[in-house]
């Protein structure tokens, strides 16, 4: 059985892999960029892809980035891991036509999420452009509430079947070079769920809302609240209502600002993300 050369000499990393995913295959997505999916830096498999033997046979845009952008060859290592499990290295065992095998060796743990967020959802277009740099900053859990004004026709979107969503998901966890898949949860009525079930879903003390006016004071967080794990609210992209606001102060949130330019949603959440992340010197 090959052995695992050291990350270090013999470890490729991988720069643009990702995609639609499906178990135990990959379809091909979206951003393609002659024939191959742009972005990535460890390639990831579902549990059930990997024998009992920590064998993958695949196939797909996988094995035509691994042969044609990596110039895959018997004994090559790669970067690659578990989704929501180990990471570490394959090596290519054989290479046989349109399919790759590798002998895969995961037993690195990876980097947990350090931040949930409750976030009123924005158009699908900007919706799947988000999703996966939320997988790639470190993200948890994600409960979608429907603020009041949120679009009614949100909830018909296709994106949220899961078989669409959990592609994005993936690419950005390839993209961060990390394993940890972020949960994804719906709730419509923003009212009902911040009475009857936040505190529940998310007992953390470390509570922060998105707000364009909130003053200097009330940004940030106690030392003693940095050891628990944040919990950001985003309103849409019309913005929390006072009622919403005075509901999640209720609750213990306090309100954060990244200035009085009201921003898009997906501006926003990243930049507060990567903000309070870099605050909380989980970067």
């Amino acid at each position: 059985m090959p052995q695992p050369a050291p990350e270090s000499i013999r470890t490729v990393c991988v720069p643009a892999i990702g995609g639609r995913w499906t178990t135990g295959s990959f379809q091909q997505p979206s951003r393609l960029r002659y024939g191959i999916i742009v972005g990535v830096n460890r390639i990831l498999f579902e549990k059930d892809e990997i024998g009992p033997d920590g064998r993958v046979s695949f196939g797909g845009v996988r094995a035509e980035h691994v042969k044609r952008v990596l110039h895959g060859e018997t004994g090559q290592t790669l970067k690659t891991g578990t989704v929501d499990g180990l990471a570490g290295t394959s090596v290519i065992t054989a290479i046989e036509g349109d399919t790759v095998t590798v002998q895969t060796f995961h037993d690195t743990a990876m980097p947990q999420p350090w931040a949930d967020l409750i976030l009123a959802p924005p158009r699908p277009r900007v919706m799947k452009r988000l999703l996966p740099q939320l997988a790639t900053l470190g993200v948890g859990r994600i409960a979608l509430v429907g603020a009041k004004k949120t679009e009614k026709d949100f909830w018909g979107a296709t994106l949220l079947k899961e078989e669409n969503y959990r592609p994005l998901l993936i690419d950005g966890l390839m993209q961060g070079g990390t394993t940890a898949m972020p949960h994804l949860e719906m709730r419509r009525s923003f009212r009902k769920f911040a009475i009857d079930e936040l505190d529940s879903m998310f007992p953390t003390e470390y509570r922060i809302v998105a707000h364009p006016y909130a003053s200097a004071e009330k940004a940030g967080a106690e030392p003693k609240e940095r050891r628990d794990r944040l919990l950001l609210a985003i309103g849409p992209e019309g913005g929390w209502t006072d009622d919403e606001v005075a509901l999640l102060e209720e609750k213990g949130f306090r309100r954060y600002s990244l200035g009085p330019r009201i921003l898009r949603t997906d501006t926003a959440a990243i930049g507060l993300l990567v903000k309070l992340n870099n605050e909380q010197g989980e970067i």
